[in-house]
C-alpha cells in the first residue's frame, strides 16, 4: 500500500443545524452579479445572457461557532476588503444536465455565507484581464454558517437578506430579487461541471457592498436561516 509523503488535509466541513452530522466540503461555486443593484453599483449593465461564475477553494470555507459568534482574519495584501453577503446552496445529490424543475430534488440545505473580497486585487486583475482568484479565493474568504436541512426550511426563493457593519445597515435585499434563481443556477452550473454531494454554491449578494476594518462587526442575516455576527480582526 503507498504511503502519503506527508499526512493528507483534514476534510472541510459545516455542522448541520439541529443534528451531529457534518456537511463535508467538496467544492464551492460562487456567482458573480446575479442581483441588479448590485450589478449597476459596480458599474455594469444587468442581463441574462450567461451567468457568471468563479470558484473558491473548500478550504476558504471558515465555520462560524454554533454561537454565530465568529472571528475574520483581515487578510494581507488588501486595504479595501468587502463583505458580501449571500445565501450559500448546500448540494446533497450530484447529477449532471439538470432540469431546473427538479433543482430542489439536489438541494441538502441552505447556510448564510460571506464571500469576502479583496477588491483592490479583483480590480486590478479584471482590469487586466487576469483572473480574480487573488481578490477571492484567499484563505478564510468565505465565513459560513451551520446548513440548515432543507427539510427544515423549505425551498428559499425568498426572504430578507442584509448585513450591518457596527449597527449600521449596509446590505439589504430580498432572495426573490435573484436575476439567476437558486433552481437555474443548479442547473446551469450541471451543464458545465458534474455537481457532487458535498458541493456549495454562493448565490450572489445584494447591493450595498463595502469595506470592513479591523474592529468592525459584521452582523449578517437570510430570513430562516438565523444571523452570524463576525468581528474583523
Amino acid at each position: 500500500m503507498s504511503a502519503y509523503a506527508f499526512p493528507p488535509a483534514p476534510v472541510v466541513s459545516l455542522p448541520v443545524s439541529g443534528s451531529p452530522r457534518r456537511f463535508p466540503v467538496r467544492r464551492v461555486y460562487c456567482i458573480g452579479r446575479n442581483y441588479a443593484a448590485h450589478v449597476r453599483e459596480m458599474g455594469h449593465d444587468p442581463d441574462r445572457t450567461s451567468p457568471i461564475y468563479f470558484c473558491k477553494p473548500a478550504d476558504a470555507v471558515m465555520e462560524m461557532p454554533a454561537s454565530g459568534e465568529g472571528v475574520f482574519p483581515y487578510p494581507p495584501e488588501t486595504t479595501n476588503c468587502h463583505h458580501e453577503i449571500e445565501l450559500v446552496v448546500a448540494i446533497g445529490k450530484g447529477g449532471r444536465d439538470i432540469e431546473p424543475a427538479a433543482a430542489r430534488d439536489h438541494i441538502f440545505g441552505y447556510a448564510v455565507g460571506l464571500d469576502m473580497t479583496r477588491r483592490d486585487l479583483q480590480r486590478a486583475a479584471a482590469q487586466a484581464g487576469q483572473p480574480w482568484e487573488t481578490g477571492k479565493a484567499f484563505d478564510a474568504s468565505a465565513p459560513t454558517g451551520p446548513i440548515h436541512p432543507i427539510e427544515a426550511t423549505g425551498e428559499l426563493t425568498a426572504g430578507a437578506i442584509t448585513l450591518s457593519v457596527n449597527g449600521q445597515p449596509r446590505q439589504s435585499g430580498d432572495l426573490s430579487q435573484l436575476i439567476w434563481g437558486v433552481d437555474e443556477i443548479i442547473a446551469s452550473l450541471s451543464r458545465l461541471f458534474e455537481l457532487q454531494p458535498g458541493d456549495l454554491i454562493f448565490s450572489g449578494t445584494p447591493e450595498g457592498v463595502g469595506a470592513v476594518t479591523r474592529g468592525d462587526t459584521m452582523t449578517c442575516s437570510v430570513a430562516g436561516l438565523g444571523e452570524l455576527s463576525i468581528q474583523v480582526q
